[in-house]
């Protein structure tokens, strides 16, 4: 039994994403040359590759219904490590994100504890979701830990989440009349948001609005345009790029690693990777058509719309688009805690394609039961 749901493993998804990483360690190597804090990056993020596709087949081979079974556990995990970052996280560059002694991020593994927990809520009261106070209870449910993480503070982490929590509901069946509703309120409230979020954050939306107000502050996303718009359609070059190989461009081996393959492999590099991004989104909400339950079809969406959004955002941010938010390019930029947890991510997805077969599920009811 075990053997033939291994038959459905989704190697077309796999393969993509082995690709993204290696094009992803690839721009880092080009995008961290003499700056000696930074050398050891390509081979760390080789490192954090083979261990979240370590983990990746673990996942996989665990019924994906089982971490619907320990939502309330996993929740209180997720909120538990976010309250562990408040009280003993270690601060950098004013940020309170990373916990002590462990490089991790518990803010990037929310993401995908949230997508899970999320994803059974709504399963579970799929039928109510069309009711107004449970669509409070699911935002109540992701309120918590946006909370935990906005007072880090990680901007990006909790719009992500937001945006994250709208199409899982949608997807759920929530009515168009509630969203009205919530919209108003969110209008009502812009205000109150406005005034609580830090200077440094006024000041990117603002500088966003009116890029006249402050040029100076807009130095590395002039820096982002020029390296993107120099590229023409083949790029200058591996390794060759002016902005990024003088050390013009800032953050570019994670924030704006976008504008280094803009500029080195050019139109032609941008759409190798909009297109590998696309077939592994195409695979995931395949997945999603696939699954035979709402939780396992719910938490493929919300995995794909986890990587689609801050796919946008990153490369929106690039492109001058978008505001910074701070929010990395998914498989391609530098950094061990997105890129175990999307690849932890990705497992459950496989778990649930590997799974849809109307077959396999009597089999394995048939196997507890013996």
């Amino acid at each position: 039994m075990e053997r033939k749901i291994w038959r459905n493993f989704d190697f077309v998804l796999l393969a993509a994403t082995v690709l993204l990483i290696a094009f992803g360690i690839a721009m880092i190597h080009s995008a961290t040359p003499d700056t000696p804090d930074l050398q050891d990056l390509p081979r760390r993020q080789v490192i954090w590759a083979l261990v979240g596709l370590a983990w990746l087949p673990l996942v996989a081979a665990i019924d994906y219904r089982f971490f619907g079974s320990l939502q309330k556990p996993l929740y209180a995990l997720t909120v538990a490590s976010l309250l562990l970052v408040l009280l003993v996280g270690q601060t950098t560059y004013g940020a309170q994100r990373w916990i002590s002694g462990a490089s991790f991020q518990p803010s990037e593994l929310a993401k995908v504890l949230i997508v899970v927990t999320l994803a059974q809520f709504l399963a579970q009261h799929e039928k109510e979701i069309g009711r107004f106070h449970y669509v409070l209870f699911s935002i109540i449910h992701v309120a918590v830990p946006m909370a935990l993480i906005y007072v880090q503070p990680h901007l990006g982490t909790v719009i992500v989440l937001a945006v994250v929590w709208l199409i899982m509901v949608l997807m759920a069946g929530m009515r168009v009349l509630h969203l009205g509703i919530l919209g108003f309120v969110g209008v009502l409230t812009t205000p109150l948001i406005w005034f609580s979020l830090k200077d440094y954050m006024q000041n990117r939306l603002l500088l966003f609005i009116n890029p006249a107000q402050n040029p100076a502050a807009r130095y590395n996303i002039d820096q982002a345009l020029i390296s993107i718009g120099s590229g023409g359609w083949l790029g200058k070059g591996y390794a060759s790029g002016s902005q990024s190989q003088l050390h013009f461009l800032r953050v570019r081996h994670t924030d704006f690693i976008f504008s280094v393959i803009g500029e080195e492999m050019g139109f032609v590099g941008a759409l190798l990777l909009f297109a590998l991004l696309g077939i592994v989104l195409w695979r995931i909400l395949r997945a999603a058509s696939l699954s035979r339950d709402s939780f396992g079809r719910l938490m493929a969406c919300g995995v794909a719309a986890l990587i689609f959004f801050q796919s946008i955002v990153n490369i929106g941010m690039n492109l001058g688009l978008l505001p910074v938010i701070g929010i990395p390019l998914p498989f391609i930029s530098a950094g061990g805690s997105s890129l175990i947890t999307l690849l932890i991510a990705e497992g459950l997805v496989q778990s649930v394609v590997m799974r849809h077969r109307k077959i396999e599920f009597r089999e394995r009811e048939e196997y507890r039961l013996r």
